[in-house]
Parts: C-alpha cells; structure tokens; sequence
C-alpha cells in the first residue's frame, strides 16, 4: 500500500512538472508571437563598406608598382605594405585606408596617390549577419547593401526539417538589440515574397525549433 501511494505520488509530480513546462513553452510562444514584424526595408542610401580582418585589400600606388600590393587585413585589424608597417585597417572605409597609406608614404615619395580596392569581403564582427539555430548551415555573412532575408536564407541552406520558420526573430544592433519577427516558413516553403525584408550591418537571425 505505501508503494502504491508512493508511485501516485511521483505521478502527480511529473504531471505538475509537465504542465509547468507547457505553460513557459506557451509563454514563449506568446511572447514571439507579440513581437512586431520586421520592416519591409531598412537599408541605407549613404552606406559605404567597412573594412575588416580577413579583407583582402589591392592597395595601388600610381606610378610606384614597387609600393603597390595585395595584402590581408590581419585578424588585429593592421596592414603593412612596403614601407608602411601597422597601418590600421580595420573599421575604416578604403578611401580612408588610402589617405593614411597616402600619409605614411609622404615621408618617402613626394606627393603618392594611393587607390584601395577591397577584393575579398569579410567586414568588421559588428556588421556581420549571423544566423543562428535551425538553418541547414549557420553561419556569419558579410553584409552587403540591400541585402534580404531571403539572400540570408540562400546562403545559409535555407531550413532545417525541425524549424518553426514563421516564429524566427531578426535582433537589430543598430536599434539597441530591438527584436522583429520574420516568416521565414512563408518565405522559403510558400515562396510568399511580402515576408521578404531587408537586412541591416549586425542583424542576427534566430530560427528557432518547432514543438511537434
């Protein structure tokens, strides 16, 4: 009799326990479900490219190949060239990486003028797209102007089996963290191109996993 009693005992436990753990998954749901949509568009028309570590940058110096080269931006955020040593890089835009290298080889060459070209993109942690949850590959994207959630999607893989696409949330760094919702499921199963929006420099998307 007392193993009887104390078998119902546990039942009612795990009972309780399950319900609370419904009710915070309903919680959630809620709260996701409350968050406004995701602007239409954000982007802005006087954007202009940051450089960061792992660019590749083509720094040409007009009738000077010898100071001329292709060089990464390194993961502190410096570059060196021939006669320039630990030139900051990183968190400028190329016409201001070509003053300085402008500057620096002032000391050696009269009057240099000096062209920079990014040609490999990666740009600064704080403008990196990252995705994360349930995409088929997650990962970070340089951003580029103009960029959707549905070129986001494309890069990554588009989703999972398990994503519960329609409950995603966009975080918006440039707006103190502010959170959207996204359809990512009307988006990429339906092909509904009015849940496409666009992305701005250090948007995080989180695509979380469905409950079935």
């Amino acid at each position: 009799m007392q193993d009887h009693i104390t078998v119902l005992k546990r039942v009612a436990l795990m009972g309780a326990a399950i319900g609370t753990l419904a009710l915070g998954l309903s919680g959630c749901a809620s709260t996701g479900a409350s968050l406004p949509p995701a602007p239409a568009t954000a982007s802005s028309a006087d954007y202009s490219y940051i450089v960061g570590p792992g660019d590749m940058l083509n720094i040409t110096v007009w009738r000077n190949p010898e100071l001329s080269a292709s060089v990464p931006v390194r993961p502190d955020g410096k570059v060196a060239t021939p006669l320039v040593d630990e030139l900051v890089a990183q968190g400028k835009t190329p016409t201001q990486i070509a003053r300085d290298v402008e500057k620096a080889l002032g000391k050696f060459v009269r009057d240099p003028v000096v062209t920079v070209v990014v040609t490999s993109f990666v740009g600064p942690y704080s403008e990196q797209i990252r995705v994360l949850g349930e995409a088929a590959r997650p990962q970070f994207l340089p951003y580029k102007q103009k960029m959707t959630v549905m070129d986001v999607m494309i890069a990554v893989g588009g989703l999972t089996d398990f994503a519960d696409g329609n409950k995603a949330t966009l975080v918006r760094a440039s707006e103190g963290n502010k959170r959207y919702s996204v359809r990512l499921q009307d988006l990429v199963k339906r092909g509904d191109i009015t849940a496409n929006v666009e992305m701005l420099p250090g948007d995080v998307l989180i695509i979380p996993q469905g409950w079935f």
